[in-house]
């Protein structure tokens, strides 16, 4: 199938947003330092003097770049193509840390950054077209259509069970109950994001989306998503090593919205067999690339941590060091935030 132009700006607008987030992420990280230096308190140990810092907020206004570019990426091109391309943000992180941070990027972390650079380039070749919309009310349509009130039923009822139920009892043993939360509700905010999207762009060209009711409707979904995510987004960062939490997070919020975006915009139909194949294996490429990056990053700095990460025998053991202890994540050096994938984050 052909590329079309609107895939195009689509595909150019999520690599400028994976450089930006990544290269956001080693800039706040020197900010950090800095800050860490001149005033010996550690964002980690509750000091807030980066704020005073301005690489530090150099850094927030390039990841707010890249977000923004993102959030427009979905109001060309399908989330079968955009989404998958957040981990390239991760390979520019990790790049840019090796030389400008001096972070060892080992052989099996170029591996994965291979793997999701090819990975994306099959996404890339065999995604479908963006069909034309002309009016936010033909995204109602799809909203409303029984299949996605199947999904989002289904998701709700997920999600609450999670909260109310397994949170409080599992909440801090197993890493699967926050990050479930976090995925199911980030596939709903790309659904609502790639809508609210969709309208601004409809607006900017001079069709005014702002006077359906529905474009307020899918702002308010976006917003409580992005705010439910977030919480238990951190929640799940503060509990568990993040070489366990971001590729399962990863993995569960890419594999949702993709489910989501099949159903609700039928990206798939009129594809080819060949087609839907290539693009699955794709994204088990970018699946796996990502997971070998994250398990190898910290090899150096922290390779207890690293090789339990490695070894352990089940997702939802509870990570523990040589005392038994809990292993909390910590933020001592800036990496919580430089940690997190910052596209599943907001969306």
């Amino acid at each position: 199938m052909g590329f079309s132009s609107d895939n195009l700006k689509g595909f150019v607008l999520a690599l400028s947003s994976s450089a930006f987030i990544g290269a956001s992420f080693i800039i706040k990280k020197k900010g950090l330092r800095r800050a860490a230096d001149a005033s010996g308190i550690r964002a980690g140990g509750g000091g807030h003097t980066y704020l005073l810092e301005p690489l530090w907020w150099v850094g927030m206004i390039t990841m707010i770049v890249g977000e923004v570019a993102n959030f427009v990426a979905y109001a060309f091109a399908p989330a079968v193509l955009i989404t998958p391309l957040g981990a390239l943000s991760i390979i520019v992180s990790a790049v840019l840390a090796h030389f400008i941070l001096k972070e060892k990027l080992h052989d099996l972390g170029i591996l994965g950054c291979i793997m999701c650079i090819t990975g994306s380039i099959v996404i890339v070749i065999h995604a479908p077209e963006e069909r034309p919309i002309t009016s936010v009310m033909e995204i109602w349509n799809m909203a409303t259509q029984t299949a996605f009130l199947l999904y989002v039923a289904s998701v709700i009822v997920l999600v609450f069970v999670l909260v109310f139920h397994f949170a409080p009892l599992y909440g801090q043993s197993n890493v699967l109950i926050y990050t479930g939360i976090c995925s199911l509700m980030g596939s709903l905010s790309v659904m609502s994001v790639k809508a609210l999207g969709t309208s601004l762009k409809l607006t900017f060209e001079g069709s005014n989306q702002f006077v359906y009711p529905q474009t307020w409707f899918f702002t308010l979904v976006v917003l409580t998503c992005v705010i439910t995510q977030m919480d238990y987004l951190n929640r799940a960062l503060d509990t568990f090593n993040t070489a366990v939490v971001s590729p399962i997070y990863y993995v569960m919020f890419t594999t949702l919205t993709i489910v989501a975006s099949v159903i609700m915009f039928k990206d798939w139909d009129g594809q080819g067999g060949e087609s839907i194949i290539s693009e699955i294996c794709g994204f088990v490429i970018v699946i796996s690339g990502t997971i070998i990056l994250h398990v190898t990053k910290d090899l150096d700095r922290n390779p207890s941590r690293s090789v339990y990460a490695r070894l352990s025998p089940s997702l939802s053991a509870h990570l523990c060091d040589e005392n038994g202890e809990s292993l909390k994540h910590v933020a001592g050096d800036g990496t919580s935030s430089d940690a997190i994938f910052r596209r599943q984050e907001l969306y």
